[in-house]
């Protein structure tokens, strides 16, 4: 479903991405994994066009995507699901989820009842201000209204940051159930090891801007990954 190849980026004069490679397929989670610094939300962003990237090429269902805009990224099918939610504090839930309205065409501008069932405290919550959420119920409204854009692809930076322990166990069964679909390639930065360990169907780990260790999760051993991901 997504092919990057040799994806160089810079911030000024600092390298930070330097001929990353990565491939996601329909139905599994690719985690990207590492310790801080080494380039993993640079990747995400350079994918959803939030961040212009060097060289190196962006292939999506077969096309290639050049230099795309958030907009034409999310046009795309590409959806993003940033550090931190960016959820919009004085918007409703459901303001927020009509947010992901922009990139779809007029017919499709609509909440789907599977929003609702994936994430049960949204409809309650529907008329809350989404400042008013708990830091789980923001990540919920994230990953719906990334979802409200109908992707291709998933990118997830971090979805577990600062969550209570029940809202990531609710987390990840939404994303088996996304994968079970088979519809969606889902790309996870995550530094949760057990979270990433047990939803990977495939493990790249970065270490300078560069992939260093990647392996699909058969017969893949937990220490072996860990060990990859420490190094």
């Amino acid at each position: 479903m997504l092919e990057i190849q040799n994806l160089t980026l810079k911030y000024g004069q600092s390298q930070i991405l330097n001929g990353v490679s990565l491939v996601a397929k329909a139905g599994e989670v690719t985690a990207v994994m590492g310790t801080n610094g080494v380039g993993k939300t640079s990747l995400l962003k350079a994918i959803a066009g939030r961040h212009p990237y060097a060289d190196g090429s962006i292939v999506l269902d077969g096309m290639h995507l050049s230099h795309l805009s958030p907009f034409d990224a999310a046009k795309a099918g590409i959806a993003y699901v940033p550090q931190g939610r960016e959820v919009f504090p004085m918007m409703t839930v459901v303001e927020n989820l009509e947010t992901g309205f922009a990139c779809l065409d007029k017919a499709d501008r609509a909440v789907p009842d599977q929003i609702y069932d994936l994430f049960p405290v949204l409809k309650e919550m529907a008329g809350r201000r989404g400042g008013d959420l708990s830091g789980g119920q923001q990540q919920q409204l994230a990953i719906a209204r990334a979802l409200i854009t109908r992707p291709k692809v998933l990118l997830l930076d971090e979805p577990t940051e600062g969550i209570q322990p029940n809202i990531i166990q609710q987390i990840g069964n939404v994303i088996r159930l996304l994968c079970e679909q088979g519809d969606m390639a889902i790309v996870l930065v995550e530094q949760f090891f057990d979270f990433a360990f047990d939803l990977g169907d495939a493990f790249t780990v970065m270490k300078r801007g560069e992939v260093s260790f990647h392996q699909r999760a058969d017969d893949l051993e937990r220490q072996t990954l860990f060990d990859a991901v420490m190094a």
